[in-house]
C-alpha cells in the first residue's frame, strides 16, 4: 500500500520532539498539536519536493515554502509525515499510479481507494492520520472518502487559499481536509479556512463560522432543516444498494430530527457533466501545455497522456460555452436552495471497484470514472461546498458515502447535517480490515 511518495524520519522526530516539549512544559500550541496528518502531493511542503506523481515535475517547479494551508497547520502544532500519493497530475478518480504504486483500499487491498486523492484517504481509513489533507477539482476528495469509509470535506471554491499549490490558476479546484470524523472535519476546517485578498475582492466570501456541535440547540435546530432529493437522479446508479443505504440514511435524519425531504428538479446535469469536463480539463492543459510542448509527454504515464490529448481537442469556443452553461446551471441550483438548506445525493454511483491486474500497468476506463464522478459535479464547477459522510457497506463490506451540497459558503450548516447524519448511522460504520491503532502500538 504505497501511501506516501515522499518520507523523512528525521524531519517526523524533530517535528514529534518539538510538540512532545510543549506538552511537557504545559503550552501546547492548539488541540491539533501532535496530530499526524498528510498532504498530497500537489501540495508544496518542505522539506519535500512536490512532483505530483510524476517523475519529472520537482526538475521543473522547486518547492520554496510551505503553501499557506500547511503554514497555516504547522502553526497549530500539526504533525506532517510526508507527501501522499496520488493520481498523476490529479487528472484520473481511481488513484491508479504507474510511477510509484497504486494504493490500495483499506477496507479490500485488491481495490481502489478512488483518486485523486488517494494516498490521503487511505492514511486517514487506515488509522495512520486523524487528518489529511488533499485537492477536489473533479471529486478528488469526496471520492476517495466515499469509497476508503471516511469523511471528505470540499469547501466553496475561494474558501481556502490556493497560493502555491500546484494547480492554483484553475476555477474547480480546492485544498480541503479528509478526516476520521465530522468533528475533526469541523477542527481542520477551522485552522485551514481564509481566503487570498484577490478572492476577498471578487468572490467576497462570508465570514467563517463553524457550528457549535455540542450545542443544546442542534436538535431544534435541525427539525427546521429541508433536504432537497431529486429522486429520478439519485437512484440513478448501477447498483441500487447505494443510493439504497443512502436513502434509508436520510430517512433516519428525518425520523429523527424531523427534518424535511423536499423532492427538486436539477434541469441539465448532463450539460453540467460537459461543462465540467471542458472548465477543468481547459484549465489543467493550460497549465501543463508548456512542459507538454518541451518533451515532457513522454514522461507521463500513459493514462495521463490520454487525458491530455482529449482536453487539448477543446477549443477556446468550447470553453466559453462551458462557462455559458455554468452560469445558468448556478441559477437552477439556487433556484433550489430557495426551497431546500442542503441537496443530498449518493457521493459515488459505485463501491470501491476492484484493481485488475493488468491495470497496475496503465489503465484508462472512463466508464468506471463516469460512475464514480456521477454526483460530484455541482461542487467544482459550481463551486459549492459538499461532504461525503460515510452511512453503511454493501454486502462486500466496501463503504457507501452520503453526499450532501450546500450553499455557497454554507459550510457551516452542511458540517452540523453531517454530524447528525454521522452519528445516526456510526453503528453502521466498520474498520477497515487494514487498520493500524497508533495509541496502542
Amino acid at each position: 500500500m504505497p501511501m506516501l511518495i515522499h518520507f523523512n524520519a528525521n524531519d517526523l522526530r524533530k517535528q514529534a520532539d518539538a510538540s512532545t516539549k510543549r506538552f511537557e512544559q504545559g503550552s501546547p500550541i492548539s488541540v491539533l498539536d501532535g496530530i499526524f496528518s498528510a498532504v498530497k502531493d500537489d501540495i508544496d511542503c518542505l522539506p519535500y519536493p512536490s512532483k505530483s506523481a510524476t517523475t519529472f515535475f520537482d526538475e521543473i517547479r522547486p518547492v520554496e515554502k510551505d503553501v499557506v494551508c500547511v503554514s497555516r497547520l504547522q502553526k497549530c502544532g500539526v504533525i506532517f509525515i510526508g507527501k501522499a500519493n496520488m493520481h498523476e497530475l490529479g487528472l484520473g478518480v481511481t488513484g491508479n499510479d504507474t510511477n510509484y504504486g497504486t494504493v490500495r483500499n483499506p477496507h479490500s487491498i485488491d481495490r481502489y481507494t478512488g483518486g485523486s486523492s488517494s494516498g490521503p484517504a487511505a492514511l486517514v481509513s487506515s488509522g495512520l492520520c486523524s487528518g489529511a489533507i488533499g485537492t477536489d477539482g473533479g471529486g478528488s476528495v469526496r471520492i476517495p472518502s466515499s469509497l476508503c469509509g471516511i469523511v471528505g470535506l470540499k469547501t466553496t471554491f475561494g474558501r481556502t487559499d490556493m497560493t502555491g499549490v500546484v494547480c492554483d490558476a484553475g476555477t474547480v479546484e480546492v485544498a480541503s481536509p479528509l478526516t476520521s470524523s465530522v468533528e475533526d472535519s469541523v477542527l481542520l476546517y477551522s485552522a485551514l479556512a481564509g481566503s487570498r485578498p484577490m478572492d476577498k475582492l471578487t468572490l467576497r466570501p462570508s465570514p467563517l463560522c463553524v457550528p457549535n456541535l455540542v450545542s443544546s440547540e442542534n436538535s431544534k435546530i435541525l427539525q427546521s432543516v429541508k433536504v432537497g432529493k431529486y429522486t429520478e437522479w439519485f437512484h440513478d446508479v448501477p447498483d441500487n444498494e447505494v443510493s439504497n443505504t443512502c436513502e434509508d440514511a436520510l430517512n433516519l435524519l428525518c425520523s429523527t430530527f424531523g427534518c424535511q425531504i423536499e423532492e427538486i428538479i436539477l434541469p441539465e446535469l448532463e450539460e453540467m457533466r460537459t461543462a465540467h469536463l471542458v472548465s477543468i480539463g481547459s484549465e489543467a492543459f493550460s497549465d501543463m501545455n508548456a512542459h507538454y510542448q518541451a518533451g515532457k509527454r513522454t514522461e507521463m504515464t500513459l493514462d495521463t497522456r490520454a487525458s491530455l490529448a482529449l482536453f487539448k481537442s477543446f477549443t477556446s469556443a468550447d470553453y466559453v460555452a462551458s462557462q455559458c452553461l455554468r452560469r445558468r446551471i448556478m441559477y437552477y441550483h439556487m433556484e433550489a436552495f430557495k426551497k431546500v438548506d442542503v441537496i443530498a445525493t449518493p457521493t459515488t454511483g459505485m463501491t470501491a471497484p476492484k484493481i485488475p491486474p493488468s491495470a497496475l500497468k496503465g489503465e484508462s476506463d472512463y466508464v468506471v470514472s463516469a460512475k464514480l464522478m456521477q454526483f460530484i459535479f455541482a461542487g467544482n464547477l459550481l463551486g459549492l461546498p459538499a461532504i461525503s459522510v460515510p452511512v453503511g457497506h454493501d454486502k462486500q463490506g466496501l463503504p457507501i458515502g452520503l453526499q450532501l451540497i450546500g450553499r455557497p459558503w454554507g459550510e457551516a450548516s452542511l458540517l452540523r447535517v453531517a454530524l447528525a447524519v454521522e452519528e445516526l448511522c456510526l453503528k453502521r460504520r466498520n474498520r477497515p480490515s487494514t487498520f493500524y491503532d497508533i495509541l496502542k502500538t
